[in-house]
């Protein structure tokens, strides 16, 4: 085992540590946390794969934007709720199932002959990050969408700090 196939082991388990975590805590600002954490796992994947832009998009975009988006949002609207939320009681039920679904994939992955063979040599002649550039800003690209995303994150600021802010007792 190479030194890089280490860290992406290590990785790989981080990501899926964290993911686990996430969704089986009942204090959303931790949750908020293990999904930081989770997704800087996926940034380290990025850098494994020689993708040194998209890393950098994962860190500003989702850690640095959309995480810290989540975190105000669920600071401004948790008010003065202290009680959190019982843990379902069909959660055994559902962590079977869960493990089920996950030995199935595990056995379908590893029939794919893909999986057996060993990974091509990765094409450097090409600059992927300019290619992604226009893609994000030509009108024939993802310009539209990317710009949707960013008014959906601002009307969920907004709205967030609307449902924060104390009505006044006058209306």
């Amino acid at each position: 085992m190479t030194a890089m196939q280490g860290v992406f082991l290590f990785t790989a388990g981080l990501i899926l540590w964290a993911a686990f975590m996430m969704v089986t805590r009942q204090n959303l600002v931790h949750a908020a946390f293990y999904l930081i954490l989770a997704l800087f796992g996926v940034s380290i994947i990025f850098v494994l794969l020689d993708a040194g832009f998209l890393a950098v998009v994962q860190v500003l975009v989702y850690i640095g934007a959309i995480s810290i988006i989540m975190i105000f949002a669920v600071m401004l609207t948790r008010g003065d709720v202290i009680e959190e939320a019982p843990v379902n009681k069909n959660f055994g039920w559902a962590l079977l199932l869960a493990a089920l679904f996950a030995f199935g994939l595990i056995i379908l992955i590893g029939q794919w002959p893909a999986v057996a063979s060993l990974a091509g040599e990765i094409d450097t002649s090409r600059d992927l990050a300019a290619e992604l550039g226009v893609a994000l800003v030509s009108p024939e690209g993802f310009v539209i969408p990317f710009e949707v995303a960013s008014v959906l994150l601002l009307a969920a600021l907004v709205g967030a700090l609307m449902v924060a802010r104390p009505q006044k007792k006058g209306k």
